[in-house]
């Protein structure tokens, strides 16, 4: 097989950024390892800046028109104390809320979109195994699919492949990993008509959790300290409960609908980037380049804005094969000072906030910080700039 570009992974940043070359004109092949999209992703918060993406693609009325949830406030509590910490009604985007939707609807609507381009090829259960060569430059992959080994030569090889990237690991990229003090345990229980409709943070002593509306139920996050899964399951699923509804007492029963192990998902959280993110021939974006928190719930925004960079600045250098380095490397500088501004931000809270409280063993008081985020709507705006819309979005060229 050949092509122009082939992508490595079919999550928002492979998949928006080969319907995006695709719709440019260039040949892309997209490789999901999976046999479909249904799978309980990490994020399902839709921001408005990838909204405003949508938008510029003539896509969003359609795409609104999906089931999601809209969030316009996010609220915290801690201890018994309870504030709004970002109102999203003022941000400078077209879609003034977070939507909520499952990860798997958008890539679903996304492929179907893409698959209209007589030029955009999505090959599922593919997975990209090695990377070829010639004299120095990447030229292509090999991957394994249900019908046996293919082959495909391009003139780019892009990893979207995630925070556990095949191709990254394959072209030698190093990164940087900045720690983090926590682990997520993944989890659902029934959501009830008369439930919080906000976002809601919870902490406590020793414990955060957050709760994310997925239409008839709550995608939970338990954030535990870093390593500690063990230690949290040789408690038993009864402390499990008691933590939840210590967190949520509104839940009452429902936390019993966790009747064993194999309904928690731990997820382990990683912060990294990649000192370079491309070598002759291949580019890493998203995930693969940089994996992030999930303090602000970011990274499948950040996955999209590097796509849209990265398909108005290759485009044209691909369909005229005129592709090299130079190129590649636009993409890190144009990316890598947004990405450096979320980490800060994401390790200033992990080091000052989330450490301490999953250390701590006593009754938690609200932070002055957020007490004024509580009593000021205008600061509110602030946080929801920052995560809504975010540092140099990007724009469909």
């Amino acid at each position: 097989m050949k092509t122009d570009c082939v992508i490595a992974g079919g999550g928002p940043a492979g998949m928006m950024l080969g319907f995006l070359l695709a719709r440019a004109g260039v040949d892309v092949v997209v490789l999901e390892k999976h046999s479909d999209f249904l799978r309980d992703f990490r994020g399902d918060t839709i921001h408005p800046s990838t909204l405003d993406v949508m938008n510029e693609l003539g896509l969003l009325d359609e795409f609104l028109r999906r089931p999601h949830d809209e969030l316009r406030d996010v609220a915290v509590r801690i201890g018994g104390e309870q504030a709004q910490i970002a109102d999203f009604r003022h941000v400078p985007a077209h879609c003034k809320f977070l939507m909520m939707m499952p990860q798997w609807d958008f890539l679903d609507f996304l492929a179907a979109h893409a698959r209209k381009l007589a030029n955009f090829h999505l090959v599922m259960n593919a997975e990209a195994r090695t990377l070829l060569t010639e004299a120095g430059r990447v030229t292509g992959l090999t991957a394994q699919t249900s019908a046996g080994e293919l082959e495909i030569r391009a003139a780019l090889v892009v990893g979207a492949d995630g925070r556990h990237s095949t191709i990254r690991a394959q072209a030698g990229l190093q990164s940087q990993d900045f720690g983090a003090p926590m682990d997520v345990l993944w989890m659902r229980v029934s959501r009830l008509s008369g439930d919080p409709p906000d976002l809601f943070g919870q902490i406590d002593a020793g414990r955060m959790l957050v709760m994310i509306a997925r239409g008839d139920y709550w995608q939970c996050a338990l954030l535990i300290a870093k390593g500690s899964f063990d230690a949290v399951r040789g408690r038993g699923m009864a402390a499990l409960h008691e933590s939840l509804r210590g967190l949520s007492p509104w839940l009452g029963e429902r936390v019993q609908e966790l009747a064993g192990w194999d309904q928690v998902k731990l997820l382990s959280v990683t912060v990294d980037r990649l000192h370079e993110w491309a070598k002759p021939g291949v580019l890493c974006i998203g995930d693969a380049a940089h994996a992030m928190s999930p303090i602000g719930g970011v990274g499948i925004n950040l996955a999209v804005q590097d796509a849209v960079a990265a398909a108005r600045l290759l485009a044209g250098p691909l369909r005229d094969h005129e592709l090299d380095l130079a190129a590649l490397q636009r993409v890190q500088r144009r990316r890598e000072w947004p990405v450096k501004v979320v980490q800060r931000m994401q390790i200033t809270l992990q080091d000052r906030l989330i450490a301490p409280v999953l250390a701590s063993n006593k009754a938690l008081r609200m932070p002055w910080f957020l007490r004024v985020l509580g009593r000021s709507a205008l600061l509110r705006r602030i946080p929801a700039w920052f995560i809504g819309v975010g540092v140099r979005p990007e724009h469909v060229g």
